[in-house]
């Protein structure tokens, strides 16, 4: 390996632990989401009225 390629996979392994540390972080702070509570992710055709958006407020 060249110099140059060995600081690609280096740059490369440190933004994935990077970004593994952020999402460790982010939940061992906010906890596990409630699948069973939260809103459905796309509900077409479900009947349910939009909630939350600012598109929604009337």
């Amino acid at each position: 390996m060249t110099l140059s390629a060995l600081s690609r996979v280096t740059v490369g392994a440190l933004a994935v632990c990077l970004i593994g540390l952020v999402l460790a972080v982010d939940l061992a702070r906010s906890g596990a989401p409630d699948l069973f509570t939260a809103p459905p992710a796309i509900a077409l055709g479900s009947g349910q009225a939009p909630t939350g958006a600012h598109c929604t407020a009337q």
